[in-house]
């Protein structure tokens, strides 16, 4: 996503890798660049360790990659199109955080451990708008 901008010609600014520097989301610490490696590995193998995914297990797959923020910068844009292309891939309709929601999304994040139910809320009911967009253009869902 950032190939030919001008961070592709900074030196510490890692295109299509992982980050080198470390960085933060929200006020929230991130996983330490020589970190990411082993967690992304754990991650992945973890969810790819459940057969079928559920929306739960989307969304808790999305905690954990924006927590590591594996990238040096995209990872929210990365993350919400993984679960975008996760939810088509098993059936579940996607959904767009569009900007009206980005607060509630962010505070959903960082509550994830303590009441899942912000950000499950709050992707219901943008998953409830792209409904409605598929209901318009006549689309099975």
């Amino acid at each position: 996503m950032k190939n030919g901008t001008s961070d592709s010609r900074k030196d510490w600014f890692a295109i299509g890798a992982y980050k080198k520097l470390p960085n933060e989301v929200g006020g929230s610490d991130t996983a330490l660049p020589e970190e990411v490696g082993d967690k992304m590995k754990a991650l992945l193998t973890e969810y790819n360790a459940k057969e079928e995914k559920t929306f739960e297990d989307i969304l808790d797959f999305h905690v954990k990659f924006e927590r590591i923020h594996p990238f040096q910068d995209g990872n929210g844009r990365v993350g919400r199109l993984i679960m975008f292309k996760e939810c088509l891939k098993y059936n579940i309709v996607p959904f767009i955080i569009e900007d009206n929601l980005k607060m509630f999304y962010y505070r959903g994040l960082k509550e994830w451990d303590n009441k899942k139910g912000y950000l499950t809320d709050i992707c219901l009911t943008a998953q409830y708008k792209y409904k409605a967009y598929l209901d318009y253009f006549r689309i099975a869902h």
